[in-house]
């Protein structure tokens, strides 16, 4: 599994899961509980072989990915 973003926006991680989901990519959002108070970021995973394209898909659609 790699990281695909880090946030402390509540918006993001739902969004950006449904987009992959859309392209059938699998997503996993982690940290959503301890973010409650949005000090620790949330973080969304996918796994190795779909990291490059999960990348292009968030950045298409406007999200900042990291890397």
């Amino acid at each position: 599994m790699k990281e695909l973003l880090r946030t402390t926006d509540p918006t993001v991680i739902p969004f950006a899961t449904a987009l992959l989901a859309a392209e059938g990519i699998e997503a996993f959002a982690v940290d959503v509980h301890m973010s409650a108070l949005a000090i620790v970021p949330q973080r969304l995973l996918v796994r190795d072989e779909n990291l490059f394209m999960a990348k292009a898909i968030l950045r298409d659609n406007g999200v900042q990915v990291d890397g």
